[in-house]
């Protein structure tokens, strides 16, 4: 099993960290207009936003690869 989680880059990292993690590099605003969910545009927190993307898969795949996408081409600089 350690292999399989070598290569991947939500290993240890859980949804709240990476909803607070992307809130702080592109505020509310821009994760509004990156994914369009009412959780990031209509009085967002991060607790509306992980009751609704612990519900929602492909909501939840969106705000992971925008992470991880995030994490490639900026935070690793």
């Amino acid at each position: 099993m350690g292999e399989e989680q070598i290569n991947n880059p939500l290993h240890g990292v859980s949804l709240a960290q990476i909803v607070d993690s992307l809130v702080v590099y592109y505020g509310w605003d821009q994760l509004g207009k990156r994914i369009k969910i009412k959780c990031f545009t209509n009085d967002p927190s991060v607790k509306s936003s992980l009751k609704f993307l612990r519900k929602t898969p492909w909501a939840r795949k969106k705000v992971e690869d925008l992470y991880i996408t995030a994490q490639k081409s900026v935070w690793k600089r």
